[in-house]
């Protein structure tokens, strides 16, 4: 990714809950408008079919517990501090007009006076600083995309929509899927499903593939441990489901959160009522730890152990006996 551009910069007025962004750079007719991205991958596997080009949106409305990529969570760029990379030299603390880099019991702080000026980033030349979260226009994103268009053409692959959670910019969504319907893009969103359903099924017809996360079925469960209640989740599944939608529901396996049988059965009887006949489990893994240091943010999960490959097995054939496709991981 390129740094953030500074003449870019947008304030986002508010964002609610549902996938309704409220700003001017959402709501106002452009010629190009911009949305933000935090990171967009390139040879991906594990996002849907074939070879992927994976395109990371910022902010997402739920605050889970083990989440990947917390760098996602807010609608606005934000500071990374690799320490591991950090020489203590002081140039970035001389060089921030704001004050708001600081050094206390050696380590490197960023204070809320950060402006996200992106001045400290021209004087760290460890390349410690990093701001994450760029605003780019469509054209900008479909020109990555395309760079991988012969690994689409030649395994059946295409871009992926991911976050975050990609129905948070919807109007900067919808027109990506739209250059990725005109160049003829296989197109797959990865969604949370807390979003307005009239934005969801409004956009329906131009996914190709709904990669659609089911976490937990209690929903006082769910609003612990992902910061919001699921009935809207299990509502929004429900129609794209009946609206003949390709899905694919995802479960990541959380030990001691929601990697029980009975958890997973109950999902497998849910999608046999609905008719979706594929699942990916997802095994949690800790690799995201380091990026919840960067951001200065606590990860409550860091002692948690991975799920055993014998309950991940158990789990796999309880499914499979309930007459499910199930993959682990994400290839489709």
């Amino acid at each position: 990714m390129e740094p953030v551009r500074l003449n870019d910069k947008v304030t986002i007025a508010s964002a609610s809950l549902d996938g309704d962004v409220r700003s001017s750079e959402f709501s106002t007719v452009r010629a190009d408008p911009k949305g933000l991205v935090f990171e967009i991958q390139r040879f991906c596997l594990h996002d849907g079919p074939g070879i992927r080009t994976t395109v990371f949106l910022k902010g997402c409305p739920l605050c889970c517990v083990w989440c990947h990529n917390p760098e996602g969570r807010d609608f606005k760029p934000s500071v990374m501090y690799f320490e591991d990379r950090c020489r203590h030299c002081g140039e970035c603390i001389s060089a921030c007009p704001h004050g708001a880099i600081r050094e206390v019991d050696g380590k490197v702080e960023t204070g809320p006076e950060c402006e996200l000026c992106g001045t400290c980033l021209a004087s760290c030349q460890a390349e410690a600083r990093q701001i994450s979260g760029n605003w780019m226009t469509v054209q900008e994103v479909i020109k990555k995309v395309e760079e991988d268009r012969i690994f689409f053409d030649e395994s059946g692959g295409g871009v992926t929509f991911s976050g975050g959670e990609p129905f948070y910019q919807p109007h900067f969504l919808g027109l990506l899927l739209d250059a990725c319907r005109e160049r003829q893009i296989h197109t797959v969103v990865e969604t949370c499903g807390f979003v307005k359903s009239e934005i969801l099924l409004s956009l329906k017809d131009k996914v190709d593939l709904f990669l659609y996360d089911v976490k937990i079925l209690d929903s006082s469960k769910h609003e612990k441990f992902t910061g919001v209640p699921n009935e809207l989740i299990l509502e929004n599944l429900e129609k794209l489901a009946s609206a003949g939608a390709n899905v694919i529901v995802r479960v990541p396996l959380i030990p001691t959160v929601n990697d029980s049988e009975e958890e997973t059965l109950q999902i497998g009887r849910l999608l046999n009522k609905l008719g979706i006949t594929r699942i990916h489990l997802l095994p949690y893994h800790d690799t995201a730890g380091a990026k919840y240091t960067r951001l200065t943010m606590t990860y409550s999960l860091k002692d948690l152990e991975r799920p055993s490959s014998e309950s991940i097995v158990r789990l796999v054939r309880g499914l499979e006996g309930q007459g499910l496709n199930v993959t682990l991981g994400g290839q489709s």
